[in-house]
């Protein structure tokens, strides 16, 4: 079969498309005819080599990812081939007591799919069974694709980590990223008041349409003044942060009283300041958070599917584009999702 893959770790000059072998179907699993597969940040760092992770190569990324059945292994029920799917790219042993306690994401053999084991950047994938989300057929591929990693990651992050309420205030930063911009959707479903950081007129203007109730240009303010002022200087409920080492220390300058922060990524370095007694005195809360439970995924995926949710898509490439794909992420030039169709 045709994919886009890397042999090597390094830049976007290491990856290239050719032939690979075919996915078989095992028991308990399907083969997906891919129709769209959607790029993450995730994609860069298996790429570049993440610590402690080895990985079988070549290997074909691609977590995010929307299609049809192409092929039924034993003992699968309740599908057919032809359905179309969206995947959920949390893997989970199901056995574990973490598992049993239905929080996926922590399970003990945890993996995500196109980091661990080969992804959907490719014409056919396969996957388990309970990974499969059913997609209605006015729900087009490339908005399916768009939406598993970032979507399932910001809803468990707001919602249950973040424990995010009607009337509420949250600040994103890192706005223009695909985890964001979902963020700012959930949040508006909820029913909170957002504010979010991004940078350049441009991403400002972006996410303002996007529904954020106040946008904040990085570059040109610093962000934890412009949340004083525009509340009173009683500051957010929740701050969503993904930048890490460069944003930390206004994140938490932003918080309430009782305030709380939800992490889930730390692109600009993994330390960050802490003023200890502004936290005590504060009573602020920090909690991490990563991908979600199948419950989860589920709930979100349906806000998807009814058009509650609308995944933002930057632009939809060949997968023959695999290498310039990665380019425009690697520069931060996508607003949004960059969505690839073999």
């Amino acid at each position: 079969m045709y994919a886009a893959f890397f042999r090597r770790h390094g830049g976007p000059e290491v990856m290239e498309t050719g032939e690979a072998p075919e996915p078989v179907a095992a028991t308990g699993t399907v083969v997906v005819s891919v129709r769209a597969a959607a790029l993450n940040h995730l994609d860069l760092w298996v790429r570049r080599g993440l610590p402690g992770l080895t990985l079988e190569l070549p290997h074909i990324g691609g977590s995010d990812v929307a299609g049809v059945i192409d092929e039924i292994g034993p003992g699968v029920e309740g599908w057919e081939v032809g359905d179309r799917v969206a995947l959920n790219p949390s893997l989970w042993c199901g056995e574990c007591e973490w598992c049993e306690r239905g929080e996926h994401p922590l399970c003990l053999d945890f993996k995500i799919l196109g980091e661990h084991v080969a992804g959907g950047t490719a014409e056919r994938v396969r996957v388990a069974a309970r990974n499969l989300y059913r997609i209605p057929d006015d729900l087009e591929f490339r908005v399916a694709a768009a939406a598993p990693l970032a979507y399932q990651t910001a809803w468990r992050a707001l919602k249950t980590r973040g424990g995010l309420k009607d009337g509420e205030s949250l600040l994103v930063t890192g706005a223009s990223g695909g985890v964001s911009t979902a963020a700012i959707q959930i949040a508006r479903l909820l029913g909170a008041r957002v504010l979010a950081v991004t940078s350049g007129p441009e991403n400002v203007s972006r996410v303002r349409e996007l529904g954020a109730d106040v946008v904040f240009d990085r570059l040109e303010t610093d962000f934890a003044e412009g949340v004083k002022e525009h509340t009173a200087g009683r500051g957010v409920n929740l701050v969503l942060d993904s930048v890490g080492e460069a944003t930390w220390a206004q994140c938490l300058r932003s918080l309430s009283r009782l305030g709380r922060l939800v992490t889930y990524g730390a692109t600009t370095g993994p330390r960050g300041a802490v003023e200890i007694r502004h936290m005590f005195w504060k009573q602020i809360s920090v909690s991490g958070s990563t991908m979600a439970s199948r419950s989860e995924f589920e709930a979100v995926m349906g806000h998807v599917a009814a058009g509650d949710l609308t995944p933002v898509i930057h632009d939809v490439m060949p997968l023959a584009a695999i290498r310039e794909a990665h380019e425009v992420l690697e520069a931060g030039r996508a607003f949004g999702k960059l969505v690839l169709e073999p």
